[in-house]
Order: structure tokens, then sequence, then C-alpha cells
């Protein structure tokens, strides 16, 4: 008895829209989730360096710190912050500009301070302490010629 088979003609088909649209459901997250790199430009600029100085600039190789009575601190004949500042930020941070300026020109900073003699000792403390901010260990004092 010879079978006969009634699904000869039958092929299998592979449907290929749902894969289709598998595949631009990727790429579409793909695309949306990936970073784009910018490709490195080179820009021409220099860094500043540093350059050393042999010839050292005139410079004044003290500065006079002058304490009124009232408690006013004059740098070179310039009042520094008020009478009744004790950190004195704006004193350290010019005495600090001395410095490194001096430092620069190979030569050493000197502070002379000048108080006046109905000055309270705290705000010669003040100043010293301003002074040991700035990393200046060079202090003097200024007297007063008797006559």
């Amino acid at each position: 008895m010879k079978l006969s088979r009634k699904n000869q003609d039958i092929q299998l088909k592979i449907e290929m829209t749902p894969m289709i649209d598998c595949v631009f459901l990727l790429l579409i997250f793909f695309m949306v989730t990936s970073t784009f790199n910018r490709q490195e430009a080179d820009i021409s600029f220099s860094l500043p360096g540093v350059a050393s100085q042999d010839d050292s600039v005139e410079i004044p190789d003290e500065q006079i710190i002058e304490i009124s009575g009232d408690g006013q601190v004059l740098l070179n004949d310039m009042a520094y912050d008020g009478p009744n500042s004790s950190d004195m930020p704006e004193l350290v941070d010019t005495l600090r500009r001395f410095r490194a300026s001096a430092e620069a020109n190979k030569s050493s900073a000197m502070v002379t301070i000048a108080p006046a003699d109905d000055v309270r000792h705290q705000r010669v403390v003040d100043v010293l302490n301003a002074c040991s901010a700035a990393q200046i260990s060079n202090v003097t004092f200024a007297v007063e010629d008797e006559e």
C-alpha cells in the first residue's frame, strides 16, 4: 500500500516583517542610548611658564608699617584694615605679595614697625601676627631719636 502525502505542496515560510521590526527597534535603541564622542581637536595655545630672572628689579628694600595712637595701621603711608581689626587680612595679603616679589628678586623681605608712643601693645602684637602670617621673619622696630 502506498501512502500518499497530502501536504507535499506546503512550504515553510519565515515571516520577515516581525524580524525587520525587531531590528529597527534595536537600531533605534542603540542610537538613542549611545554617546557620540567628538574627535579631539588641536587647539594651539601655550601655557604660561616660569621664567627665571637673572637681574634684580629695583624694589624698596623694606616696608615701613606705622601704627598710630588710635590703632590705624599704615603701610608706606597707605591705611590698611580698620583700627579694630585684629586679623588684618588686607595687610597680610599685601605683605605676602611683598615677600613673593622680594623672593623673585632674590632679596630678603624686611619690615620695619614704627609704633606711636601711645599705641596699645596688643595692636603691635596684631601687626607682628600679620607679619608672621605672611611668613616674613625679618622684622625690626623703629625708634625715635631723642633730641
